[in-house]
């Protein structure tokens, strides 16, 4: 099994302000770095509630840890909010939610998820269900590919690419990794330094197949309600497109009611919500231990006070 580094563990853990008694959710459970490092610190009354897509990941969770405080979800964090209830939990203190793929998926060949690897073209997270990387590449429109190309991966050839995906697959489905990936290699007319030339249309497949975005925008939309006073929300980001997402709804949330120019005073804080952290990036020794930590960002969020509805 592929060795797994939980990006910003102590950081995010301490943002948490983990109270012993508490309950929290584990948006994406993943390896479990996360959720054992929680349950290190709840105390014998805790809960904590851990979520996963990949069914792999819920198999390692519970093969190896035996803890009657731990309920494992295989599902999305989208459903947070309605999982939440049917499990008779109104309120939480805290979620953590660490995005992107994970070092086994990425490291598992037949994921699907790596360029590095001759494999099938998957990446499902839940690849017990859903539509494969190979299903939607060969039977979408141009217009649609050419657009999650750019949208998703900001690629700069995405409608020449998109085009050429058409024409090949007309003669010679697109069913592996490698046959994409140098088909892409001989559009683009020049390399990046230290970045393969399919690194942006693979993201940008992965996050349409698994609808990354628009599962966190769920998450972000039903989360903040459901915490406690002085409950938070951390979020983990690995790029552009999400930290975006996640600044911009943070920012929402934390900023002040327009009030007449007459008031002085007001008694209670005018937003539900204060931002804690902003932009927390991996350290230069989490870095050289584990690269794929440089481009993660970190943001928490507070709920400082609870407005009557």
């Amino acid at each position: 099994m592929s060795l797994h580094y939980s990006v910003l563990l102590q950081e995010s853990l301490d943002l948490l302000a983990i109270k012993p008694d508490g309950v929290y959710v584990d948006g994406t459970l993943g390896r479990a770095g996360h959720t054992k490092e929680l349950l290190a610190r709840l105390g014998a009354n805790g809960r904590l509630i851990s979520f996963d897509k990949d069914p792999e990941a819920i198999t390692y969770a519970k093969e190896t840890i035996v803890d009657s405080r731990l309920s494992v979800v295989h599902a999305s964090f989208a459903t947070l909010s309605t999982t939440l209830t049917s499990m008779g939990i109104q309120q939480v203190d805290g979620v953590l939610l660490d995005l992107g793929v994970s070092s086994p998926q990425i490291d598992t060949p037949e994921r699907g998820f790596s360029f590095r690897f001759d494999a099938p073209l998957d990446m499902r997270m839940d690849n017990s269900k859903g539509v494969s990387a190979a299903e939607w590449l060969n039977t979408v429109d141009e217009v649609e590919l050419a657009n999650v190309f750019w949208r998703y991966g900001e690629e700069k050839f995405s409608r020449r690419i998109a085009r050429a995906i058409v024409a090949t697959r007309t003669e010679n489905p697109l069913t592996t990794t490698t046959q994409l990936a140098n088909l892409i290699s001989g559009l683009i007319p020049y390399k990046e330094k230290g970045q393969h030339p399919a690194t942006r249309v693979f993201q940008a497949i992965r996050i349409q197949v698994n609808n990354e975005l628009g599962d966190l925008e769920q998450v972000l939309a039903t989360a903040p309600e459901l915490l406690n006073l002085g409950g938070r929300l951390v979020v983990i980001s690995f790029h552009s497109l999400e930290d975006r997402i996640v600044k911009t709804k943070f920012a929402e949330l934390a900023s002040s009611d327009k009030l007449p120019k007459w008031v002085m005073v007001q008694d209670e804080p005018s937003s539900e919500y204060k931002i804690i952290a902003k932009k927390i990036k991996a350290s230069s020794d989490e870095i050289s231990e584990n690269g794929r930590s440089r481009s993660a960002i970190m943001r928490c969020l507070e709920r400082v006070s609870v407005k009557s509805r």
